[in-house]
């Protein structure tokens, strides 16, 4: 007669292999939702044109444009002489927002900054709303644009064995309710709990270059998933 009892005194490893397979079948039984999620990633982004993004400034439209499947900013020849933002059409309130992007220029020749608005509001040319930075000094920082300026610096234990600084690196913004989430390569960042509940809920996303050096910036692949 068979029995789980005979099966581990022949053969322990198959009763361990047929313990894995049976909590596998159970466990998905149980939770399909853990499986798999009907949420799928918007592209923002089409990779040949600025279609769904402008400028906060209009005249500041020329300083973007895209090449080679990606949005870029600043000529490496002169200096950044104003900050200036490209942030997309539509408004966006909870969501897992992605992108790579990369930032180089020589630090000597000015500040070497950039930076991801979100949840963020136009008020004629200025830009108003939390950012996710980007730069030495103020990687991974949570910093509130126009408004209350830096809310949280960045963790950066983990993230500076891995960081390209002037290389292609990732950033993800968790966004849901009150608690934002900021990524770097993998790595949090920053986790933040909004206590003001004044604070709007709801905005445009905008990639920024700042002021001050020979400055360029680079996105690719920006992508987003609203909850």
């Amino acid at each position: 007669m068979f029995s789980v009892w005979n099966l581990s005194l022949r053969k322990p490893g198959l009763l361990q292999r047929w313990l894995s397979l049976l909590f596998i079948a159970l466990f998905s039984a149980t939770f399909p939702l853990f499986a798999q999620s009907s949420v799928k990633a918007v592209s923002l982004f089409d990779g040949k044109t600025l279609n769904g993004w402008k400028t906060v400034d209009p005249a500041q439209a020329s300083w973007w444009s895209v090449k080679d499947s990606v949005i870029h900013s600043g000529d490496g020849v002169n200096k950044i002489p104003e900050n200036t933002y490209l942030h997309t059409l539509k408004e966006y309130g909870d969501f897992e927002f992605r992108c790579l992007f990369r930032l180089y220029g020589d630090p000597k020749t000015g500040m070497i900054n950039s930076g991801i608005q979100y949840r963020s509001i136009i008020e004629g040319t200025k830009i108003i709303g939390y950012q996710a930075d980007i730069g030495n000094g103020y990687w991974g920082d949570l910093y509130d644009e126009h408004r209350r300026e830096k809310l949280v610096g960045g963790d950066l234990r983990t993230l500076k064995h891995i960081l390209k600084e002037d290389g292609w690196n990732s950033y993800i913004i968790r966004c849901k309710g009150n608690h934002h989430e900021l990524y770097i390569n993998g790595v949090k960042t920053c986790d933040y709990i909004e206590q003001d509940s004044k604070i709007p809920k709801k905005g445009v996303i905008a990639v920024q270059i700042h002021s001050g050096g020979v400055a360029q910036v680079e996105f690719r692949d920006l992508t987003i998933n609203e909850f």
